[in-house]
């Protein structure tokens, strides 16, 4: 698993869709990019100081969705399931060009974009991937609510509870293994919301641009989607999703055991920043220095 390269997307991707949070209608475009650049958004709708690495030193106001924001004010919202994708699918460099201030909310899962990654495929490139070693255990609590991440040999493995005070939703709990779990799941399934929290949400100048064709919906005990669920553990799988997105934000991919309670994105990026901050909690699993040096500097300075 060491020895695989760095990979991007063979040839550019377009893809259309609705702002989930902003209601608008956007556009962007996937490039390939060069070793080490690692994912970039671009906001081509700005003509200056528009491009906001994806970095989770860069995560602003994650409520409802994961935002980042350059030193300038450029902002880009709602990019974890897009970023979902690129760790399951193994894409280490991008640049994604949008002409709106967030990523297209597509069917509400990252199934568009895996899509649109396997139509144009995966191109391996001449530098070897980066793992971040996992090397004491890490935790972050708020209230009931908490994430944590120890130390796995080579893999990844999200251990998460979701508890909703719903009589469908409920409380759930789902172990998702890397190297062993069929993504296809995680990446079907669809961001959600309850019935009675619609209200407070759109108060809050957010969801706009949502609707039945981008989220589940429930009332009671009843899914307002006509097409039901897709699978039986879509609730917590998506929360997996946004997990994945989220710490794809590393900017490289982390060996370790990540458990949480009712977490979320704020958490996850508390998390990271927690973990970090210390460099005895972790490790290069990688030969070359010159790639270790790199990150480590990188960390040091906030880059």
């Amino acid at each position: 698993m060491l020895k695989k390269n760095q990979k991007t997307i063979r040839e550019n991707i377009e893809l259309k869709g609705i702002g989930l949070h902003s209601g608008i209608e956007v556009s962007l475009i996937i490039k390939p990019s060069k070793v080490n650049t690692g994912i970039r958004f671009k906001r081509v709708d700005l003509k200056e100081n528009n491009i906001i690495k994806a970095d989770f030193k860069n995560v602003v106001d994650p409520v409802l969705c994961t935002k980042l924001e350059n030193t300038n004010g450029a902002s880009i919202s709602t990019v974890e399931h897009l970023m979902a994708a690129f760790y399951g699918e193994g894409i280490d460099n991008a640049l994604v060009e949008v002409d709106a201030p967030e990523i297209p909310i597509m069917d509400g899962s990252s199934v568009d974009f895996v899509e649109a990654i396997r139509s144009v495929g995966v191109e391996d490139q001449t530098e070897p991937k980066k793992f971040i070693k996992v090397l004491k255990k890490v935790e972050v609590k708020d209230g009931q609510k908490f994430i944590s991440i120890e130390p796995l040999e080579q893999d990844l493995i999200i251990d998460f509870e979701i508890i909703f005070n719903n009589p469908l939703i409920r409380t759930r709990r789902k172990e998702f293994k890397l190297s062993d779990d069929n993504l296809s799941p995680i990446y079907n399934s669809r961001t959600f919301c309850l019935y009675e929290d619609i209200d407070n949400i759109k108060k809050m100048g957010l969801a706009k641009g949502g609707s039945l064709d981008n989220a589940i919906v429930v009332q009671g005990e009843k899914i307002l989607n006509e097409d039901g669920l897709r699978n039986r553990h879509e609730f917590v799988y998506h929360k997996i999703l946004d997990c994945l997105g989220d710490i794809m934000l590393s900017g490289n991919r982390i060996f370790g055991h990540i458990k949480t309670s009712q977490g979320g994105h704020a958490l996850t990026n508390k998390l990271l920043k927690k973990f970090f901050s210390e460099k005895s909690n972790w490790s290069f699993e990688n030969s070359e220095k010159q790639n270790q040096n790199t990150y480590e500097n990188s960390v040091a300075i906030g880059v």
